[in-house]
């Protein structure tokens, strides 16, 4: 069996807090190939940012690693001492961030900015740098990349800020891109174009990517497969096209009837009733959504859920999977 990119394995995740520690992550389990886009999806607050946050090693000093593995072409990126891990950074590991605005350093050049990626992971000599950051620019379709290399970030809009933030993490070529949540404030039409071009680098690449989104809709037409996650578990793993349309968690089923798309009507959209759990709580049920649930049973308490495969390559942590 062919190894692949990226593999999480029962991945947990505490933060330490003045009320308690909060229980972030537990078992997560997911993998990426080469050349596919996993989306992962769920309400604010499931963990989505959190996992991102942790494959690259930029979790706050009152994070704790309670459990698991991240291996990335071979390495265990857990193991690894923050001068390896931020040697990997940009150079193999590229992540673009929500707000393009907040990431983009707002009194420096953009294209000086891509030049820091460049001389700082990029076997890219100082003469040589203009040249390939303009080449960046170009590659994402920036028009007058020559000219816009000048601009500051304020004097461009939001798409093309986005812009440049993917060919700062196209710069070096990385073997897998992390989007969190790329499209987020901008209009539809920039979403696409966006989007076509994260699809289109991962072809022509054959990196893999990460795309973190609660838009199920934005998922299910760019991704290849879709993990859906609800506080801090991993409750479905499946092929777009079979989690759209056979969805065997209930938590999965009621995020697709809630998307637009699904309805003909306003009046038809569903919502999901209840919230989250408190992740602080010393008496965490087994199942995280069996207090939203209308599946739920005296099985749901008994024991831990499993990971089950249904068939093929779909995975629901449930005990009554539809």
């Amino acid at each position: 069996m062919r190894e692949p990119l990226l593999r999480v394995e029962r991945l947990s995740l505490d933060f330490r807090t003045r009320d308690g520690r909060v229980k972030a992550l537990q078992d997560v389990s997911f993998h990426i190939d080469k050349g596919e886009i996993l989306g992962i999806v769920g309400e604010s607050g499931s963990g989505k940012s959190v996992s991102a946050f942790a494959i690259m090693g930029l979790l706050e000093s009152t994070a704790a690693i309670g459990g698991g593995s991240v291996h990335f072409a071979g390495a265990d990126l857990l193991a690894n001492n923050g001068a390896a891990m931020k040697a990997m950074r940009g150079r193999e590991i590229s992540m673009i961030f929500q707000s393009p605005r907040t990431a983009l350093n707002p009194i420096r050049k953009v294209g000086r900015q891509i030049e820091d990626v460049l001389l700082r992971h990029g076997p890219v000599a100082k003469r040589d740098a203009k040249k390939k950051a303009i080449e960046a620019l170009a590659r994402v379709r920036i028009p007058d990349a020559e000219r816009r290399y000048d601009a500051y970030p304020f004097e461009l809009s939001g798409g093309m800020c986005q812009r440049v933030m993917i060919a700062m993490a196209l710069a070096c070529e990385p073997m897998l891109l992390i989007a969190d949540e790329p499209t987020t404030g901008l209009d539809v039409t920039t979403q696409a174009v966006v989007m076509d071009l994260i699809r289109e680098m991962v072809d022509e690449t054959r990196m893999g990517a990460l795309l973190i989104t609660h838009d199920l809709g934005l998922a299910g037409e760019y991704c290849d497969r879709i993990v859906v996650m609800h506080a801090g578990h991993t409750v479905e793993d499946a092929p777009t096209e079979v989690l759209l349309a056979k969805a065997a968690h209930p938590y999965s089923a009621k995020l697709i009837a809630a998307t637009p798309a699904a309805a003909d009507e306003i009046s038809q959209l569903a919502s999901i009733p209840g919230g989250l759990p408190d992740l602080r709580r010393s008496d965490l049920p087994f199942c995280r959504f069996r207090d939203r649930c209308e599946r739920r049973a005296e099985v749901c308490d008994a024991e831990p859920l499993p990971f089950a495969e249904l068939a093929g390559d779909h995975l629901v942590r449930c005990w009554r999977p539809a």
